[in-house]
């Protein structure tokens, strides 16, 4: 049994007759990077970013049957993605809640290349955002989604990606005075 996958490249739109293992190599060759950069924005973490991406790839693959329209494979992903890195906040925060508090240990050579990338004056300030106007911002900007897309991925209405997105925008422009 095959299924219709598009495939959206610089060339445009083809579309080609695929089965499940092939219509998600092709995603993942095509996507997998920009999916990566998307994780990473939100959860601030490259390795579980990569694994959040692994994990979608893999629920679509095992799911390709039961999609609806696989021409919307890449939303999907987009989506799984979103809703994967936010469970992985929820529980970030959950073990931050109940960790145990000790003495600080001196700053590991991993914790200094983080430091790095967080003295961006931008990312700063896009951390300090409420996650939702986070989403909205990255997807937007970083990602290059329509207001439909961010809507679809986020599972709200345009309407709230218009409220999050300008909201956003002024708390960013704010921080990003207090910064100079």
């Amino acid at each position: 049994m095959t299924e219709t996958l598009v495939a959206r490249g610089t060339a445009g739109t083809v579309a080609v007759a695929w089965d499940a293992d092939q219509a998600v190599t092709a995603l993942y060759s095509a996507n997998y990077r920009s999916l990566v950069r998307l994780a990473a924005m939100l959860v601030r973490d490259v390795g579980t970013a990569e694994e959040v991406v692994q994990d979608a790839f893999v629920a679509m693959h095992g799911g390709w049957r039961r999609l609806r329209d696989p021409d919307k494979a890449l939303s999907y992903l987009r989506q799984a993605v979103v809703n994967r890195s936010r469970s992985v906040l929820r529980h970030r925060a959950v073990v931050e809640k109940y960790a145990p508090k000790g003495l600080p240990d001196a700053p590991s050579a991993e914790a200094g290349a983080i430091g790095e990338l967080e003295r961006s004056a931008v990312v700063a300030a896009l951390h300090r955002l409420p996650a939702r106007q986070r989403e909205a911002l990255v997807l937007r900007y970083y990602a290059d989604l329509s207001e439909a897309e961010i809507a679809q991925t986020m599972g709200i209405s345009r309407g709230a990606v218009k409220s999050h997105t300008a909201r956003g925008m002024a708390a960013l422009r704010n921080v990003l005075e207090q910064f100079s």
